[in-house]
């Protein structure tokens, strides 16, 4: 007989390595009942990838968070349109893309890549230095905030409150005091820097937000502050987690690690498969949160009306239906396989910011491949960050060699 499936998101050990639990669901239980917490979680690719798609039955109205009180109809208000279903799903979504345009995006591009040489130098300099502290909690956090107009002195503060709005206790299973407080602080940042624009307009992305519209429709002062909010947090934390897993992982497959780093003139041939498997391995969002409109029957199971599901995309992304050898770490993978991650969601719902993501990662690690020849990653000592929903590093100690 085996051990019952134990599949509990707030607890440490399994935030270490949830593999192995979401490997057992997807083979056992695909439709897993935590009975605690009264959650459905989803674990195969196939219904996770049908359940982003389809429409009327996995609603994002309240919220996406696993989080008790994070979860409710106000969800928008810290989520934006991630809290939201069609019709006020599209309407706010495509605002708001009027001011976070594909080509805004685009011309961050050479900013991006001075920052990125600015924090090269000071860490190349020292030799050994904390990847995540030093630069990758960095990189993300100034190009985000660039963007929206939070001005350089205050960027260190606002990505300590982010770090403790996605924080986790042990034993407590909800936000805790010291999140909300931090969530609170936040929104009243931003409520500020919006009213700044208002007399004083710049060209940041706060101002393109103020001045959006379709058809005489503008966004509210609220919409605007929820959609900061969510880039912020979802955007800034991400990417650095992102550039955490790619150094991390690379680092433990040394055959790997010399391919990736052999050729510093066109450094760019191994960069995008290698952030793209490392977005499949060990994917910085792990779960999303549905609220069940109508029954769900899967696998012999019914989750009813009414209930929370969770979209485990970190448990599909290792789907042996989908994915040869899943939990091997390989950046030379298959790249029809590797166009079926969900890393960033799917359907109407897909990340607003996945090319502002693998924009930053590119240049970044680019970058470090053109001018460093080999990294050494200290991993028994490269502490996680605890969190229920995003996962990554809070510490990652590395020495480089430059070339």
């Amino acid at each position: 007989m085996s051990t019952p499936i134990v599949f509990d998101p707030y607890d440490y050990a399994f935030q270490e390595d949830p593999y192995p639990t979401y490997r057992r669901c997807r083979d056992e239980d695909p439709l897993h009942h935590n009975e605690d917490l009264d959650i459905w979680f989803l674990t195969r690719h196939a219904d996770i990838q049908h359940a982003l798609r389809v429409e009327g039955t996995y609603s994002n109205a309240m919220g996406v968070s696993i989080d008790k009180s994070a979860w409710g109809p106000d969800a928008h208000r810290v989520m934006s349109f991630l809290g939201m279903d069609p019709p006020r799903q599209k309407r706010l979504r495509s605002l708001v893309s009027k001011g976070f345009t594909p080509r805004r995006v685009t011309e961050l591009a050479p900013r991006i890549r001075e920052l990125t040489d600015h924090y090269l130098d000071q860490c190349l300099e020292m030799g050994s230095f904390d990847w995540i502290h030093d630069f990758a909690g960095k990189l993300p956090m100034d190009v985000i905030s660039e963007m929206m107009g939070v001005p350089e002195a205050d960027r260190t503060e606002i990505r300590r409150l982010a770090d403790l709005v996605v924080h986790r206790e042990p034993g407590v299973r909800d936000v805790p005091r010291e999140g909300m407080e931090a969530s609170l602080t936040l929104v009243v940042y931003y409520a500020e820097m919006v009213e700044e624009r208002k007399k004083r307009p710049t060209a940041d992305l706060t101002s393109a937000l103020l001045t959006a519209e379709i058809d005489g429709d503008r966004l509210t002062d609220e919409e605007i502050i929820a959609f900061l909010f969510l880039m912020v947090v979802a955007g800034n934390e991400t990417t650095t987690k992102l550039l955490g897993h790619a150094l991390f992982h690379l680092s433990r497959h040394p055959e790997q690690h010399e391919k990736v780093f052999a050729d510093p003139a066109d450094p760019d041939g191994l960069v995008s498969p290698w952030i793209e498997e490392t977005l499949r391995y060990d994917t910085s969002s792990q779960m999303l949160a549905r609220h069940l409109l109508e029954d769900v029957e899967l696998h012999g199971k019914v989750a009813p009306a009414g209930a929370k599901a969770v979209l485990v995309l970190g448990s599909a992304n290792r789907d042996d239906r989908v994915f040869a050898d899943p939990d091997r770490y390989d950046v030379f993978r298959d790249k029809d396989e590797l166009g079926q991650l969900l890393s960033f969601g799917g359907g109407r719902h897909f990340c607003l910011g996945a090319n502002l993501a693998r924009l930053e990662a590119q240049i970044a690690l680019g970058e470090l491949v053109r001018r460093v020849k080999a990294i050494d990653v200290a991993h028994d000592d490269c502490r996680r960050v605890h969190s229920v929903n995003v996962r990554g590093f809070a510490s990652v100690p590395v020495r480089m060699e430059v070339r």
